[in-house]
């Protein structure tokens, strides 16, 4: 006869529960907020990756447009927001990609806008639009007219 097991029973390992999105445009913004309210001032349905690890993570269903800021850093070292590089990093998201947009500060200079050059070159997908901060009324009306244009080229194309 065996005698019962003293070790802690065995747990099921937990799921992180996740969000989904089927949005075409897919953001980060910092808690400055000058992201998002550019996304707000287009007025598309959009989504936002989450600011902080506690949240659940974001994962895209359909083809997207990244939208995001770069962060500063020496030589332009982390200039992707880790936040971005965590929802990339997960491939159902990386798989669907198909354009970046950047917002920047150009008095950082060579360094504007980096992050989203990285990501357009790394995931080989165009980079779309740069602006500056949280956009100008140009910038709105640019980005809004030529996403219109990009998802119907992709249309035609089957994305």
């Amino acid at each position: 006869m065996s005698s019962p097991s003293l070790a802690p029973p065995r747990r099921e390992a937990e799921s992180t529960p996740e969000a989904t999105t089927s949005d075409r445009l897919i953001y980060f913004s910092s808690v400055s907020g000058y992201t998002k309210r550019f996304m707000e001032k287009l007025g598309q349905d959009c989504s936002r990756i989450p600011l902080y690890a506690s949240e659940p993570p974001l994962v895209a269903t359909e083809p997207f447009v990244l939208v995001l800021p770069t962060y500063g850093g020496e030589a332009g070292e982390r200039s992707i927001p880790p936040q971005v590089v965590r929802f990339l990093n997960e491939e159902r998201n990386r798989r669907l990609l198909r354009g970046v947009i950047g917002a920047g500060n150009t008095n950082f200079g060579t360094t504007y806008c980096l992050a989203a050059i990285k990501i357009a070159a790394k995931c080989e997908v165009p980079l779309l639009y740069r602006f500056e901060l949280m956009g100008t009324p140009e910038d709105v009306a640019r980005v809004s007219e030529g996403l219109e244009v990009f998802w119907t080229r992709k249309s035609q194309n089957q994305l």
